[in-house]
């Protein structure tokens, strides 16, 4: 549990920098150690949405609502992703 603990800080002091990829691979070792705790999915979200990555965003979003069902964050960072999606959707339509 601790070394979960201190992959969480340090990625959350990547996102603190705008490092976010940096972010992402220390959230995604957190998820390797515990696939249960949400905010680790909320802050990588939050990551891939910096990123323009926004099905991983949306998908790391839909494991947390399976989880909790009402978890704000969640909801409100797939809703981003969702929005992404559909810019870019749009985008390609209109090439």
């Amino acid at each position: 549990m601790e070394k979960f603990k201190r992959l969480k800080n340090e990625g959350n002091d990547f996102v603190k920098m705008g490092e976010y990829e940096e972010a992402v691979n220390k959230y995604s070792d957190c998820i390797k150690l515990n696939t249960e705790e949400c905010t680790v999915y909320t802050n990588r979200a939050l990551c891939y949405l910096k990123l323009y990555k926004y099905e991983e965003a949306k998908q790391d979003c839909d494991h947390v609502l399976q989880i909790e069902d009402s978890n704000i964050k969640a909801f409100y960072r797939r809703a981003l992703a969702y929005k992404g999606l559909q810019v870019r959707k749009k985008n390609v339509a209109g090439i």
